[in-house]
């Protein structure tokens, strides 16, 4: 059951807490998702705390993303200089992440900074949409979708961008055009005594209320494992009897592309990717009391992994690096639109 009550995120944190002490190389999602838990109890100064504890760490991995965090989380409860110099920072440094440009224009937007939002939405999404690309990533999706929302506050016309969140919208969420999700005039049919209306209002409702739903019910990605070529050489090396799983590694990296294409197109959504190392998989067996060698754990490994944060989203932006590590970018590598012109082993 997700945590309702203060003392339940309270709680929740807490126990995150004490895993990303037992797992340290995973710190710093699970230090995040604590801080999340501890802003919706209202403990806003301990969720600060554990943001600057990872800012000041040696390597932060997503330190805009943390920045970010911070910002929204400084700005809700009364430290508007410290989070507009911190966003501003984050705009100069123009991340290649879809995260931290949504959670900085959407913190914008929360504080009627129209104009600003809808200039970081479309920062964004000029740095991470290829020009005519109509596969968007699932995590610069929402991009589209929030300046959507603000244009259509600020009374600005559609332009190619929008027309692009309607079809991604339709696609998923058929029922109700995004233009009427975002219609300005909304609040009124709240007050309204007209019963066309309030059924309009309610069958809008149920379509937002059924895409958080979706997002909820799945708060970390459908993770498919990969193995890096020298983690695969020393996995088979230590356990030939795995050698049925993974035959060769270019055969890998097409399954793990086709795996991943499949389970898109059967409309599962917030699929990604996480990197195994024979370290981490040896003790994940230890931790399931069984031997690294039983093919059945590799499935809950990749789980595992995805539900502390380490998992990469998929598909990647076609000018982003591929996921193989190949040095190529995705739509010269694994995003071909023929697999058996995935790339060579990394």
């Amino acid at each position: 059951m997700r945590p309702d009550t203060p003392a339940d995120h309270i709680a929740e944190a807490e126990r995150l807490l004490r895993t990303a002490e037992q797992y340290p190389e995973d710190a710093e999602p699970l230090l995040l998702q604590a801080a999340a838990h501890l802003e919706l109890a209202g403990e806003r100064g301990r969720a600060s705390t554990l943001y600057d504890r990872l800012l000041a760490s040696e390597h932060p991995e997503h330190p805009q993303l943390v920045k970010a965090l911070q910002a929204a989380n400084l700005w809700e409860y009364g430290h508007e200089a410290e989070a507009r110099a911190l966003i501003n920072g984050i705009r100069t440094a123009a991340p290649t992440e879809a995260a931290p440009w949504e959670i900085v224009a959407e913190t914008l937007e929360n504080h009627d900074e129209l104009e600003a939002s809808h200039e970081c939405f479309s920062t964004a999404l000029s740095i991470l949409l290829t020009e005519g690309e109509e596969d968007v990533p699932y995590a610069t999706r929402s991009l589209l979708s929030g300046r959507h929302r603000v244009r259509r506050l600020l009374g600005l016309p559609h332009d190619e961008w929008d027309s692009l969140a309607d079809r991604v919208h339709s696609g998923h969420t058929p029922d109700v055009s995004l233009d009427e999700l975002h219609d300005p005039k909304r609040l009124w049919a709240l007050g309204s005594d007209n019963p066309a209306e309030l059924k309009a209002e309610i069958a809008r409702l149920r379509s937002e209320l059924g895409s958080y739903r979706s997002a909820l019910s799945r708060p970390f990605p459908v993770a498919v494992l990969h193995w890096p070529e020298a983690e695969l050489d020393e996995l088979l090396g230590a356990y030939p009897q795995l050698e049925s799983e993974y035959p060769t590694h270019r055969a890998h990296l097409t399954d793990i592309e086709a795996s991943l294409r499949d389970l898109s197109a059967t409309g599962t959504e917030n699929l990604g990717i996480v990197t195994a190392t024979v370290p981490s998989y040896e003790a994940f067996a230890a931790s399931e009391q069984s031997s690294p060698a039983n093919a059945d754990l590799l499935p809950q490994y990749a789980t595992t992994l995805a539900a502390r944060g380490r998992a990469v989203a998929w598909p990647p932006s076609k000018s982003a690096a591929c996921w193989c590590g190949s040095g190529r970018t995705y739509g010269e590598c694994h995003g071909v639109a023929e697999l058996s012109r995935a790339s060579p082993d990394a």
